[in-house]
């Protein structure tokens, strides 16, 4: 995942015809690059000295993970994550249940992890096997437990402004906004994408009054025949919609910063929502890789060291 947001305007020209966009693009620009690895490392090393405080507190933070079937992308991923997890001081418990599992298999695994009380924080990696009912296991998760911060409860958390986990790459997004100083208090943010995971708990999370946020926030999608018009007058556009190479130059208002935060996978080969042309046009943008990805598994790790932290109160 990847996204970029615009920053400072290069003039006051709002993008208008495409004629327009050709003329800015033949003067020489490269948009400043707003890359996710430092975010994400100034996260992690917060959490990995929380981890240590609980630690001594004689507190053990532990994430457990789920996989059901054997689907090798799954499994690699669960891998990272348990890699980092050891890295920061995290025990991971891991349950593993074959292709062949059951509903009922895996909501009663789900039931064990939730009654553990050494369990913190708890993940289901996406997507399983066809034959699983996802949202159905999401829903018995303890949402205390939730690290997606994808859980109804917490959803509903997240929209009256309560704490809880939030989800990772709307959180990651709004922390590489910061990091990078890219104002959002008071400019027009567009989301293109109205996703569960994306842009519907970004659009939230971007419009609640607090001084990484506060913005005027549009959710647009590609069921609108005239999308365009709203991404070419957004100071800060987020593209978000699983559609590689929607976002082309044109569609970019000068100077905005550009979130590249949807991408989809031609076998290993990683296809961005955002055409490269865009750097061209834009003033600042995320990088192809590297930019809201790191984020994303940084803010699941937050959320797992303050689930721990809860439970410990």
């Amino acid at each position: 995942m990847g996204t970029t947001i615009g920053e400072l305007a290069v003039g006051a020209v709002r993008l208008g015809a495409h004629a327009g966009v050709e003329s800015c693009m033949s003067v020489p620009h490269e948009a400043r690059l707003l890359p996710g690895k430092p975010v994400a490392d100034e996260v992690l090393a917060d959490v990995a000295q929380r981890v240590t405080k609980l630690r001594e507190a004689g507190v053990q933070p532990s994430l457990a993970t789920v996989l059901v079937g054997d689907d090798d992308a799954s499994a690699g991923y669960i891998r990272i994550k348990q890699r980092q997890a050891a890295e920061l001081g995290f025990v991971s418990p891991h349950v593993h249940l074959g292709a062949d599992a059951t509903q009922d298999d895996l909501l009663r695994a789900i039931d064990e992890l939730n009654a553990d009380p050494a369990v913190h924080a708890l993940l289901i990696q996406y997507p399983p096997p066809a034959h699983i009912d996802y949202d159905a296991a999401l829903l018995t998760v303890d949402p205390d437990k939730d690290v997606d911060g994808m859980h109804p409860l917490n959803l509903g958390r997240l929209s009256v402004g309560l704490p809880g986990p939030r989800p990772c790459t709307p959180a990651g997004i709004e922390a590489l906004l910061a990091y990078h100083d890219v104002p959002v208090a008071g400019r027009e943010v567009v989301i293109l994408g109205r996703g569960a995971t994306i842009g519907r708990p970004l659009a939230m999370m971007l419009a609640q009054k607090r001084p990484t946020a506060n913005a005027a926030v549009t959710v647009v999608h590609t069921g609108v025949p005239d999308w365009q018009r709203y991404t070419q007058r957004a100071d800060i556009l987020i593209a978000a919609a699983g559609v590689p190479g929607i976002i082309q130059p044109e569609h970019v208002k000068p100077g905005a910063t550009v979130v590249g935060a949807g991408v989809r996978y031609e076998g290993r080969r990683l296809l961005p929502d955002v055409a490269e042309e865009v750097a061209q046009v834009a003033g600042a943008i995320t990088p192809r890789v590297g930019g809201v990805g790191p984020t994303t598994v940084a803010m699941l790790f937050r959320n797992a060291i303050e689930a721990a932290e809860k439970a410990s109160r």
